[in-house]
């Protein structure tokens, strides 16, 4: 399945505006544009934005660590640490698997901006349905 493929399966990251990059069971990446109706105070996109990317971007990441006949995954847990705001350009979050379990997927995922600097940190436990 294509990477573009994958995201379509989730209308709330379509309706975000997410960017499919790349999606493999190593390493999955997504864009997001700063868009002014994303934003919180001060024209900064909104952590829940940012948590709702590194969501989207470390589902995939768990779907595709997925062991043999798992029916899906879900969130169960989630810590993100946020290191700078976004007032322009893209974030791009980067997820790899921590640990691919028989009953948890873990993944860590980084958000980046334009230029290179870390956004956040987002850890995320995924339990296997």
């Amino acid at each position: 399945m294509t990477p573009d493929a994958l995201f379509a399966t989730m209308p709330f990251a379509a309706r975000l505006g997410l960017e499919a990059v790349e999606a493999g069971p190593e390493r999955v990446s997504a864009k997001l544009a700063w868009d002014k109706e994303l934003c919180t105070l001060g024209d900064a996109l909104h952590g829940g934005v940012l948590m709702a990317l590194a969501d989207s971007a470390g589902a995939v990441c768990a779907f595709l660590n997925l062991p043999e006949g798992a029916a899906g995954t879900t969130t169960i847990e989630s810590k993100t640490n946020f290191l700078r705001g976004v007032r322009e350009g893209h974030v791009t979050a980067t997820s790899k698997p921590l640990h691919a379990g028989k009953k948890v997927v873990v993944v860590e995922t980084e958000i980046h901006d334009d230029a290179g600097k870390l956004v956040a940190k987002v850890t995320q436990s995924q339990a296997v349905l």
